[in-house]
């Protein structure tokens, strides 16, 4: 018996289960499924450039017979949506499963989203687990019934699940035989066979919904008290805290729902409470069926996630809606950017040319806050350099668009390309920390490792970007303020696209933490009480009794406070 986290435990499961191939995008909750199944020698696994690419990467690798898994959060889903909606039609050949991950209460993400309403326009089965053992234990049923029904099978998860540990008993690899691919034109050439797949599909999903009747993850808890209750996952674990002697039917999985087990369950009661974070997707689902005597949606919020206060809240008829709008107003440490992080030269360059900023998905989208107020709009993976062309079509003529490498190869690139073909005057600054940062340091195709730790090739941006046509790119050292300001202020002035690629390495890569650097201190005497030097934003720089105050123990030796300074107040403690 282990203690083990939900992404663990379905790293675990499939390993289990047999898996060949993973493939994935970090993202937050998701990301330690593929880093653990990396760990495994039996598993070809690595990240790919973006959530598509992995989706199709694994697709292939199912269709040619290898069980294979791709991982992603729920905006990653939105990138992969093409080939999710079209897999269906041909069905796979060896199991395949999308681990999609959602956020409710968006604790690292930009919108919370209910994935399984993709499940149910692509007619693809959903399986959701409670708690670390069923995490484990329902992937590898998910490749079970993806190869039983030719189906991929999405495995939903949300970040509670993902990063709660709870006990799992391991079990051993059982390996999965290869299955020859059966070069059916008419099943697997979609766009012209399309509409005899779809009648298919159909009918894999009508057997779909026979099969969930009799699956073994639905299950009901019988209690004492005359109260019934539906509910799954998560949010079963607050139900059997609030209500411990209820009559629950945990469901498993959620699409296809058991309508004859449900429809007996709900005519046992007068009312029956749906318990579910996020939509009111079961709700909706029952209500289809014609089971009319339910509560869902007007008791228990769709507004972040739900919790055992909530939960009892709804059940004894007084419905909380969360009121986050005073979180910001309170919060006592808001998150910043790490002290000698390179993104900090780039936002004071930004600030002081007084630019519109269209921003992207990374740590440098915290450029919006104080003291930087540098980033003026942030969306999805990608969209900076798009929303800047949009931008300058609209009349704004000094944008600058910021993307990180990682994000860069994952979307950036065609909005580049795009503005190339069109002759728009676009300014990008390509944030080169060498690694995908806020995710916790994935390595990318821009780093030169994989995500074994193998070494690989690694793009070379400069040669990139002027492959696709732009003739001005520029690489400056973010640390150096002088000349950030310059090439940003060169590129704005260029009359085509322009590229400024601001490289040094994150500070928090071993490659940086082994460089020893000669921490700064403040001149007392000398110092004018400007405050110019806390726009750097550094967290190892504090205003202590009426005066800025650096800590040598935090501080990394970047020395932008001391290029802010007017009076060379500041000065390496080596020469104080």
């Amino acid at each position: 018996m282990r203690l083990m986290s939900g992404n663990e435990a379905m790293a675990l499961g499939a390993w289990e289960a047999g898996v060949a191939f993973a493939a994935g995008y970090p993202g937050t909750p998701s990301t330690e499924v593929l880093e653990r199944l990396a760990e495994y020698e039996e598993v070809d696994a690595h990240w790919a450039t973006n959530e598509k690419v992995a989706f199709e990467e694994a697709m292939g690798a199912a269709l040619g017979g290898a069980r294979s898994m791709v991982t992603m959060k729920h905006v990653g889903l939105n990138v992969a949506a093409d080939p999710f909606m079209v897999f269906p039609y041909a069905g796979t050949n060896a199991g395949f499963v999308v681990l999609v991950a959602d956020d409710p209460g968006m604790y690292s993400s930009q919108n919370e989203q209910d994935s399984r309403y993709f499940a149910k326009v692509a007619k693809v089965p959903i399986l959701e687990p409670a708690d670390a053992a069923e995490a484990r234990r329902f992937t590898a049923a998910a490749f079970e019934l993806s190869e039983r029904f030719r189906t991929p099978v999405m495995l939903r998860s949300t970040t509670r699940l993902a990063h709660t540990r709870s006990r799992v008993e391991p079990g051993e690899r059982r390996e999965a035989d290869r299955q020859p691919f059966s070069r059916q034109v008419s099943q697997f050439a979609i766009p012209v066979y399309a509409r005899f797949r779809r009648v298919e599909l159909e009918d894999k999903l009508a057997r779909l919904r026979e099969f969930t009747e009799e699956f073994q993850g639905n299950v009901v808890d019988e209690g004492s008290d005359p109260i019934g209750i539906v509910t799954h996952g998560i949010p079963y674990q607050y139900v059997k805290e609030v209500c411990p002697n209820a009559t629950v039917f945990k469901l498993g999985m959620l699409y296809p729902l058991p309508r004859r087990r449900l429809e007996e369950f709900c005519r046992r009661f007068d009312t029956v409470f749906v318990v579910e974070e996020s939509e009111g997707f079961v709700e909706q689902e029952l209500a289809s069926f014609g089971i009319r005597n339910v509560i869902g949606k007007a008791r228990f919020t769709n507004v972040g996630e739900l919790s055992a206060d909530l939960v009892k809240a709804g059940l004894t008829g007084a419905p909380v809606r969360p009121d986050f709008s005073t979180d910001i107003a309170i919060l006592p440490r808001p998150p910043v950017l790490c002290a000698g992080c390179p993104h900090r030269g780039v936002f004071n360059a930004l600030k002081k040319l007084g630019v519109l900023v269209t921003g992207d998905i990374g740590c440098y989208t915290l450029g919006c806050l104080p003291p930087y107020e540098a980033i003026h709009t942030t969306f999805c993976m990608g969209a900076s350099i798009a929303n800047a062309t949009g931008f300058h079509r609209a009349g704004e003529e000094r944008v600058v668009a910021v993307i990180g490498d990682s994000t860069f190869l994952h979307s950036g690139l065609p909005g580049l390309v795009s503005a190339v073909y069109n002759r728009v005057p676009t300014t990008m600054v390509l944030l080169d920390n060498g690694t995908t940062g806020m995710t916790g340091h994935q390595e990318h195709p821009g780093t030169g490792h994989t995500l074994k730790g193998d070494t690989a090739p690694a793009v070379n941006y400069e040669a990139l970007i002027r492959a696709i046509g732009v003739q001005h790119v520029e690489v400056v050292d973010p640390w150096d303020l002088e000349s950030t300001e310059r090439a940003i202020r060169a590129g704005l002035e260029h009359s085509g696209p322009a590229a400024i690629i601001a490289r040094r390495h994150c500070r928090l890569l071993p490659v940086e933490k082994a460089e020893q650097r000669t921490p700064y201190t403040v001149v007392l005497d000398e110092c004018i009480v400007c405050e110019e030097c806390m726009e750097s934003g550094c967290p190892a720089l504090v205003w202590e009794d009426d005066g800025p105050r650096i800590h040598d123990w935090e501080c990394v030796g970047c020395s932008l406070c001391a290029q802010l300074c007017p009076v060379d107040a500041i000065v390496a403690a080596e020469v104080a």
